[in-house]
């Protein structure tokens, strides 16, 4: 039977194929350096909404990715709240969403402090404030005591995918990754998280959590790479999106001999995409500041601002002037006169289908 990673001797001294990566590394940074500089472009209050819904989407895929769908408002509030962002329509949240917020601003907020084994038992503990996951009692806010095996399938018919580390060897393995992490290395932020990421998950240190833990442990990375705790991607989403190739190349590289080039590929070229996607929101954000900002002396009313604002950040189905009276709390009446005063100022356009059911568009859109 194949060893895992972890049984060879030396198993951290990790190599890879320099030519393989370079490329797409390469990319990845010079993308990075694309995206801040238009975010720097933006004007501050866009560039705390891009924070913002980045953040909020990081949390929620974070989760997703492990089976558990959170309110998004909720955690969008939390967020807005402790970064104090002045954002409408705030919620009250969870004391489990909460606990998970406070866990990724530590880690992206907080970026520079090191990495300690205190710091990741407060992490644990806020993932898990009862100390329970789910029906099953854990050890919450240390690492785990009992054996740990990656299952699936059906009772009696399960299949192993992994074995983490012995439970004798977590403390010394954790040791030996967190004086790794808080060294000053020559490697590249990007690889760093990269490997932090592989090195972390085979190692498995907690009951439950690891793979949120070792996420928001990439962000930490992915921050420094930065220099910056404004978030404009989240690594999360496009994980979740990629997620069977995730596991596939992870369950490779767990029983190689230490070369690890094909995870490295696999994250570049994850961390790309994720890049790839907010490229293209951060062009719509740039779009609807700039409406503002050449619209900043145009006489606008709230009602007007706010189906504006809802068209620009990706408006469901049709506008009508029946949905304009229904999203505003106005009479049709009134709804027909605001959309119709848009039309006369050059910002809104009729679309071909007339008819009783006229439907209106940005003339930028």
């Amino acid at each position: 039977m194949a060893k895992y990673i972890y049984e060879y001797e030396n198993w951290t001294d990790f190599t890879w194929d320099d030519t393989a990566i370079n490329a797409l590394f390469g990319e990845v940074r010079l993308m990075q350096g694309k995206i801040i500089g238009q975010m720097n472009a933006l004007g501050f209050s866009a560039k705390e909404e891009a924070t913002l819904a980045a953040l909020t989407q990081d949390v929620v895929k974070s989760s997703e990715i492990e089976g558990e769908m959170l309110n998004y408002e909720q955690v969008r509030s939390s967020i807005a709240r402790r970064l104090g962002i002045n954002t409408a329509g705030l919620v009250p949240s969870s004391r489990h969403i909460e606990g998970i917020v406070e866990m990724m601003l530590d880690a992206t907020q907080r970026f520079r402090l090191p990495l300690t084994e205190n710091r990741l038992y407060g992490w644990h503990a806020a993932l898990f404030p009862t100390g329970y996951s789910g029906p099953y009692k854990i050890t919450a806010g240390s690492y785990r005591t009992g054996e740990m095996q990656i299952v699936s399938g059906a009772l009696g018919k399960e299949k192993v995918h992994y074995e983490a580390v012995k439970k004798d060897n977590v403390k010394a393995e954790m040791d030996k990754f967190l004086n790794w992490f808080n060294s000053d290395s020559k490697l590249d932020p990007v690889l760093k998280a990269a490997i932090a990421h592989f090195w972390f998950i085979i190692i498995h240190p907690f009951d439950d959590g690891n793979g949120r833990i070792g996420r928001a442990i990439t962000d930490m990375l992915l921050a420094r790479a930065e220099n910056s705790g404004e978030r404009f991607y989240s690594m999360s989403s496009q994980i979740l999106l990629e997620r069977k190739r995730y596991y596939e190349v992870l369950q490779k590289v767990q029983s190689s001999t230490g070369d690890i080039t094909a995870w490295l590929e696999w994250f570049l070229s994850c961390l790309k995409n994720a890049l790839l996607t907010t490229e293209h929101t951060t062009q719509k954000i740039l779009h609807k500041a700039e409406f503002w900002r050449l619209n900043e002396h145009t006489p606008i009313n709230e009602r007007q601002r706010l189906m504006l604002n809802k068209l620009f950040d990706g408006f469901e189905g049709k506008l009508q002037t029946s949905k304009w009276a229904k999203i505003t709390k106005t009479s049709t009446d009134t709804a027909l006169r605001d959309i119709k005063d848009l039309v006369e100022k050059g910002i809104l356009q009729p679309t071909h289908e007339g008819g009783r059911s006229a439907n209106y568009k940005l003339v930028n859109g």
